[in-house]
């Protein structure tokens, strides 16, 4: 049996915290829960390298906002997947080092569980029988850039 993975979630309102608390551990992930960056920073200090999968946190939050807890969060361990989720954000603000933005509200429960799932096998790395490319494996990556 696969461990669980494991979700750092980070929401000032506890309310929030307990309902997204909920829908992960019911699909199965394990959740550590903080309301301030401050705490959350903490937990991230005191976990060893590659034992957060991914850190869900709001963008609205006193204190810290989520844009600044996840710059100092990918400080800590620069290979945690994170996403931001808001109800109250402009374009200007959804900038940042954040992988994923959702807004909440205007996404569903089973959009936020397959934005996670996503992220969390992003950081897992490609499948061991997935075949990789020739040109990567030589060092071409002019095939794989854009335009």
């Amino acid at each position: 049996m696969r461990p669980k993975k494991t979700i750092l979630c980070v929401d000032s309102n506890e309310n929030s915290l307990s309902v997204r608390t909920f829908l992960l551990e019911t699909r199965g992930y394990r959740v550590l829960s903080a309301t301030t960056g401050h705490a959350a920073l903490d937990v991230i200090e005191r976990s060893a390298p590659g034992a957060l999968d991914l850190l869900l946190c709001d963008f609205v939050m006193p204190g810290m906002d989520g844009n600044e807890l996840v710059r100092r969060a990918k400080q800590l361990r620069p290979c945690l997947p994170a996403m931001i989720v808001s109800a109250t954000v402009t374009h200007l603000d959804r900038g940042g080092a954040a992988d994923v933005f959702l807004p909440k509200g205007a996404s569903s429960p089973s959009e936020l569980i397959e934005r996670v799932r996503v992220l969390v096998a992003r950081k897992r790395g490609p499948r061991k029988n997935v075949s990789v490319p020739s040109s990567v494996l030589t060092g071409d990556v002019s095939v794989l850039s854009p335009g």
